[in-house]
């Protein structure tokens, strides 16, 4: 037996088969050490190399995606041909009585793994027969896994973008969706979309603590970001939550309700290596709330208030920076 051969064969299936499991069925919010790594990897290199080309940069997910797979394949293939190049005797060829060749090692592992095997090679011994078994469940594991993870990116993205039409679809900014909604008394009608909207913030949540792959899916149009929307989406509730008085606003229930699953949101960036920004976003202005109708607290007492804010809108801006967009009530400065 060759030792160094099992060894590696060994090793590389133990980091496949956690790295597989850890990123399809794990579901707090990360995904396996290989894969965060790799995810990582590419998506910098994707931005360096092709810039701000949105169009571009819409493939990202797709490719990290079948990039991940194919590391998959490729250590578990290689991890059992490696295996089974361990024993020298493992294999038996049914047609020639020669040596078996790494090609032929290759050959039988692929046609094992996926279900095509036509017995050209049989396993010598009851040891090579039980990992014979091993290696063809593991296979069938891998392809369930693998379609199940694709289907549930896929929907999961579907359900993002759907997230950030329903925020575009009340308006590109959040002074903007105030001055619509308001008509002289309250703020009418909007507490049904606030809470349809933190419905499915907290949906986009475990999604992308299911699949922090979600991520790394870039859309060209800001009106179906999902960065864009979230602050967009915050920056409303913090205009309501310290910007109006407290009997013109929205139920307090309602808007805590809200923020409370903005922050559960942006404890997903960590885990996609997103960083807060080193500056703050621009400045909120109640101008052009006040120039509508719209009644407002004082500037001292709106300014006091965002003091306590500083570290979440660095997240938010982290989150418009990493997602190569501008801030959407102002130019970042």
């Amino acid at each position: 037996m060759n030792s160094i051969y099992f060894v590696a064969g060994v090793l590389a299936l133990v980091t496949v088969s956690v790295d597989l499991l850890w990123t399809t069925l794990w579901i707090q919010g990360s995904a396996g050490p290989l894969t965060s790594r790799l995810m990582k990897s590419e998506w910098q290199v994707l931005r360096q190399t092709v810039g701000d080309r949105q169009r571009v940069l819409s493939l990202s997910g797709p490719i990290i995606l079948i990039t991940s797979l194919a590391v998959w394949i490729a250590l578990l293939w290689g991890g059992w041909t490696l295996l089974f190049a361990g024993g020298e005797n493992a294999l038996l060829d049914t047609r020639n009585t020669g040596p078996i060749s790494w090609s032929e090692r290759f050959y039988y592992v692929g046609y094992t793994l996926f279900t095509m095997g036509n017995g050209d090679f049989t396993p010598q011994g009851s040891l090579w027969q039980i990992a014979t078994a091993l290696m063809a469940g593991s296979g069938m594991l891998f392809i369930t896994l693998s379609v199940t993870y694709i289907l549930s990116v896929l929907d999961a993205v579907t359900q993002k973008r759907a997230f950030a039409s329903g925020v575009s679809g009340l308006g590109e900014q959040s002074d903007e969706i105030l001055r619509e909604s308001w008509n002289g008394e309250e703020f009418e009608g909007l507490e049904l979309p606030l809470n349809s909207l933190t419905a499915e913030l907290n949906t986009l949540t475990s999604n992308h603590k299911a699949y922090p792959i979600l991520h790394y899916f870039y859309s060209p149009k800001a009106k179906h970001a999902p960065a864009v929307s979230v602050v967009v989406f915050d920056e409303l509730l913090r205009v309501l939550r310290f910007g109006t008085p407290d009997q013109h606003r929205p139920d307090n229930l309602i808007v805590g309700n809200a923020r409370s699953s903005v922050e559960d949101y942006l404890e997903t960036l960590h885990d996609a290596f997103i960083d807060p920004a080193n500056r703050l976003p621009p400045a909120l202005e109640l101008d052009s709330l006040r120039e509508a109708g719209v009644p407002t607290v004082s500037d001292e007492e709106f300014a006091d208030s965002l003091d306590t804010e500083e570290d979440r809108r660095r997240q938010l801006l982290g989150l418009i920076d990493s997602d190569l967009r501008e801030w959407p009530n102002g130019d970042d400065g």
